[in-house]
C-alpha cells in the first residue's frame, strides 16, 4: 500500500464513513477532541497538507476489507476472512543489533516506556488501488532516537511474526517466511515514516497488521511490513521478502517512480477505490518535495 497526496481532490468530495467529517468533527470522532492533535502541525507541514484540508476518506469497510497480507491468503478479501486467528495480545517486539537499548519490549509498554506520543495522521495510500486513510500511530524516528542506535547502524530491518497456526498463509510457499523488510536509517528517521497501531480512531484490525505495522508514505505498499515482532539495527542492507522472491520486479527501495514500469504492468496510473477512472501516479507518491532529497544523485531507475 502506498501513501500519496493527489493534487486534485476537492473539499466538496464526500466520504460515506461518515458522509462528511470536518477537521473538528473528525478530531472529536477519533477521541482526541478539538484541542488534540489530528495532523500534528509538524507532520502537516512535512506532508504539504494544509491543516484545514478536507479529504475524501476511504470508507472503513474498504480500508479493512481490501488488503494485501499474504500471511492470511493471496486474495484481497482473504485477510479479513482469515485474520481472526491472529492473537495480537500479548505481543512483544525484540530490539537488537547496533543499539544502546536492546531488549524485548512488551507492545503495551514500548511506546509509553520510551515516552513517545501517539498521534493521528491523515494520509493517502495506493497500490493497484488508492485510499485515503486516517492512521493512528507513532513517528518511527522518535522510537529510534530513544533506543539510541550506534554509528554502525546504517539500516533498520523488520521481521513479521512467524506462526503458521496463527497465520495460515505461512503454510504455503508463496514467500520465504517470515516476512522481512528494511529501511535505510535516514528513511526510517523521516517524519513521515510511522509505526501504526490504529485506523479510523480504532485499534488496528488484524487484517491491517495488528498490533503494529510500518507505514512509509512515498513507497510501494510491500514496504509496509505488518505484525512486527523484531527491529534490528544493522550495518549492511538487509534482505527484503519481495526482493528475495522476485529481484527483477521488486527492489530494496520501492520508491514510487511512475516512469519505471513493473515488468508485468505500467505504474503510471492507479485507481482510487470508489472511482471509475484511474489517476496519474505522482513521483514519490506526491511527497517528492518532502523526500526526494534523500535520494539525490541516485539512479532511481536502477535503484528501484
Amino acid at each position: 500500500m502506498l501513501i500519496r497526496r493527489p493534487p486534485d481532490i476537492k473539499t466538496r468530495e464526500i466520504t460515506d464513513e461518515p458522509l462528511y467529517w470536518s477537521r473538528r468533527e473528525w478530531l472529536a470522532r477519533v477521541g482526541l477532541g478539538v484541542a488534540g492533535v489530528a495532523l500534528a502541525p509538524e507532520l502537516a507541514s512535512a506532508c504539504g497538507v494544509p491543516e484545514q484540508d478536507d479529504e475524501k476518506l476511504t470508507p472503513f469497510e474498504h480500508v479493512t476489507g481490501y488488503n494485501n497480507f499474504y500471511e492470511f491468503g493471496t486474495g484481497k478479501d482473504d485477510p479479513k476472512a482469515n485474520a481472526h486467528t491472529l492473537k495480537p495480545r500479548p505481543w512483544s517486539i525484540q530490539v537488537e543489533g547496533h543499539v544502546k537499548r536492546p531488549a524485548t519490549y512488551d507492545i503495551d509498554d514500548l511506546f509509553k516506556g520510551l515516552g513517545v506520543q501517539e498521534r493521528v495522521y491523515r494520509l493517502r495510500c495506493v497500490e493497484a488501488w488508492s485510499m485515503v486513510i486516517p492512521w493512528r500511530g507513532y513517528p518511527l524516528a522518535e522510537v529510534i532516537k530513544r533506543l539510541e542506535p550506534g554509528t554502525k547502524a546504517k539500516y533498520v530491518a523488520f521481521t513479521t511474526l512467524l506462526d503458521p497456526r496463527q497465520m495460515p498463509g505461512q503454510r504455503s510457499r508463496v514467500l520465504d517466511w517470515p516476512y522481512v523488510e528494511g529501511l535505510r536509517m535516514d528513511e526510517a528517521m523521516h517524519p513521515l515514516t510511522l509505526l501504526v497501531t490504529g485506523v479510523y480512531g480504532k485499534t488496528l484490525p488484524n487484517q491491517n497488521g495488528a498490533p503494529v505495522r510500518l507505514v512509509v508514505p512515498w513507497k510501494y505498499g510491500f514496504k509496509g511490513i505488518k505484525s512486527i515482532v523484531k527491529m534490528s539495527f544493522v550495518e549492511q542492507e538487509p534482505p527484503t521478502s519481495w526482493n528475495i522472491a522476485a529481484p527483477n520486479e521488486y527492489g530494496f527501495y520501492a520508491n514510487v517512480n511512475p516512469t519505471v514500469d513493473h515488468p508485468r504492468w505500467s505504474q503510471q496510473t492507479e485507481r482510487r477505490i470508489g472511482e471509475l477512472f484511474r489517476r496519474k501516479t505522482m513521483p514519490f507518491n506526491g511527497y517528492a518535495d518532502q523526500v526526494a532529497s534523500l535520494y539525490a544523485g541516485m539512479d532511481l531507475r536502477k535503484n528501484y
